[in-house]
């Protein structure tokens, strides 16, 4: 079954170029001209990944990205003009899941299209961490019957490190697969991540079962709850 995506941008020849070259990359694909048709457009067609632009007609983009994963957990690649980084730092701020600049290359683009749906199809559908479970599928977390409520990064840092149990995922790694940063910029994201998700997680933040730091290396999950003992570094 082919794939569905969204295509957002006002401009038209763009519109256009892209709707033709993920029809050839194999899409089934949609366009929407502005931010309100967009969010009709997305209800009826239910796309697996959402290309947004920042600046539409009628809505925005940052203001779509909320409202356009009202209706399930859908991976968003932001468009951005050149040089607007207050832009970018925005989108994934939001829980975009990338952002491309204009003017691109469209080669580069299909392959981050390509690298999102892979991503946004879990490895591991769920996670147990104790009495939490997490589906990844749904988006969803509980304890027992207590729902959870995690940000759509959280739910992303958590299903990359599910996936690469017994290996330890550097924070630069963190940066550019779930915050989908490009370099390695001095910020303190994944530790502040981690934090919050530890408080939501642990029985007792302070003295983490599941979610574990390796000093000077990075983080890994051990779903048993047992302290790491040995574990393959990043490369």
């Amino acid at each position: 079954m082919k794939k569905r995506i969204l295509v957002v941008e006002d401009d038209e020849a763009l519109g256009w170029m892209l709707g033709d070259n993920l029809t050839f990359e194999g899409f089934d694909v949609r366009r929407a001209a502005d931010g309100n048709l967009a969010l009709s457009v997305a209800r009826e067609f239910a796309p697996d990944l959402v290309i947004l632009d920042v600046m539409l007609p009628g809505r925005d983009g940052f203001e779509l990205v909320g409202l356009l994963r009202q209706g399930g957990p859908v991976p968003i690649i932001m468009l951005t003009a050149r040089g607007q980084k207050a832009d970018k730092l925005k989108g994934l701020k939001l829980g975009a899941d990338d952002y491309v600049t204009k003017p691109f290359d469209v080669e580069e683009l299909m392959a981050r299209v390509h690298n999102v749906l892979r991503r946004s199809s879990p490895e591991v559908p769920q996670l147990a961490l104790g009495r939490v479970m997490i589906d990844f599928q749904a988006m969803t977390a509980r304890r027992g019957r207590e729902e959870l409520h995690f940000t759509h990064r959280e739910f992303k840092l958590l299903q990359y490190l599910g996936e690469r149990q017994g290996r330890v995922v550097s924070r630069h790694e963190l940066l550019r697969e779930v915050w989908g940063y490009p370099d390695m910029p001095a910020t303190r994201l994944v530790d502040n991540a981690v934090a919050r998700v530890r408080k939501k997680i642990e029985p007792d933040p302070g003295s983490p079962r599941f979610v574990h730091t390796v000093r000077g290396d990075g983080y890994t999950v051990t779903p048993d709850g047992q302290a790491p003992a040995s574990l393959s570094r990043p490369e």
